[in-house]
């Protein structure tokens, strides 16, 4: 019986120790994986940012040929057509998921579909593009915000941050004048930015049964939908837009590449890595746009936008630490 306990006893350390190198591995496996994710939902935040500044920059350049809402409507049409081939099947299948959320999809279109890029859209009639790229650099901020709202501590960090990016925007928007006289684009996109900080926030609430290719089309059709009494109202009103290059290049452009691309990547990302954490990326967008911006339209950044800029960038990059 001796014999027998000194070989139980004796064999239990080779398989405890088989268990040990298992999980080991597996922990390894695990890390390795979640930074392979993390590259992955960087890279593709970078993505969606880069995109995003070019749609700005369209926007711009639309605004004296293609009304606002229109812009916004056909920018949807243009993307459903992109992504139907490859989210019909899905739709399909997650078609009761998609019912028993309806509530949550229809707010997601609302704020990231329907109004976001219509506000967009309003702005480029009279700001510039570079404007409109360090104001939505403020959105980042907004989403810590809603972290706070939802009872996530910020710390000092983050408040600092916020205070120092906010005075960034507010200096740009008021042109530095203590009388805050604002200009209506520029109040436009403070009003984006809130909708897109939103649209952020509530990503990180998406049903987990709704896979993202439905949640994007889905979203499309209803935003497109929902903008098509305002569409309406802008073609009775002010008339339809003459379909040339100059007009239907860069709707595709954003239609396909800043709606279906972009979008996809962006609400990836954010599954991967967080939406504070791809916020950090979109950080770099104010600096994407004032170079398109430089280099397609001949917008120059002067010294007062370059100040504003590091005060917004500089206040972001405070609030995305990790530090108290």
């Amino acid at each position: 019986m001796a014999v027998r306990d000194r070989v139980r006893i004796g064999s239990e350390p080779a398989g405890e120790r088989g268990r040990g190198r298992r999980t080991k591995a597996d922990d390894a496996g695990k890390a390795e994986k979640a930074e392979k994710a993390a590259v992955v939902g960087l890279v593709l935040a970078a993505v969606a940012t880069v995109v995003w500044s070019g749609s700005f920059v369209t926007s711009r350049a639309l605004h004296d040929s293609v009304p606002p809402v229109q812009a916004a409507f056909w920018r949807w049409i243009v993307a459903i057509v992109a992504v139907a081939p490859f989210a019909a099947r899905e739709v399909w299948r997650q078609r009761a998921v998609l019912r028993r959320h309806m509530g949550f999809v229809a707010l997601a279109s609302l704020l990231g579909v329907t109004v976001y890029n219509t506000l967009v859209n309003q702005a480029g009639l009279s700001t510039s593009a570079g404007n409109m790229g360090m104001i939505m650099a403020a959105s980042p901020v907004l989403m810590a915000l809603y972290e706070r709202l939802g009872g996530a501590r910020l710390g000092v960090r983050r408040t600092a941050g916020t205070l120092v990016a906010c005075a960034g925007v507010l200096l740009l928007v008021s042109k530095g004048s203590l009388a805050m006289d604002f200009a209506a684009g520029d109040l436009w996109m403070l009003a984006a930015a809130v909708c897109f900080g939103s649209y952020s926030a509530l990503l990180r609430r998406k049903p987990a049964g709704i896979g993202g290719l439905a949640f994007l089309f889905s979203t499309f059709v209803l935003g497109a939908l929902m903008l098509l009494p305002a569409y309406a109202v802008s073609l009775a009103l002010q008339g339809g837009f003459e379909p040339t290059v100059g007009t239907v290049g860069p709707l595709v452009y954003v239609g396909v590449f800043s709606s279906a691309v972009a979008f996809f990547a962006w609400n990836k990302a954010i599954a991967l890595i967080g939406a504070a954490r791809a916020g950090v990326i979109y950080y770099l967008q104010p600096v994407c746009v004032a170079l398109l911006s430089l280099a397609l339209l001949g917008e120059a950044t002067g010294p007062a936008q370059i100040v504003c800029m590091a005060l917004i960038l500089g206040g972001v990059m405070l609030g995305a630490g990790r530090g108290r």
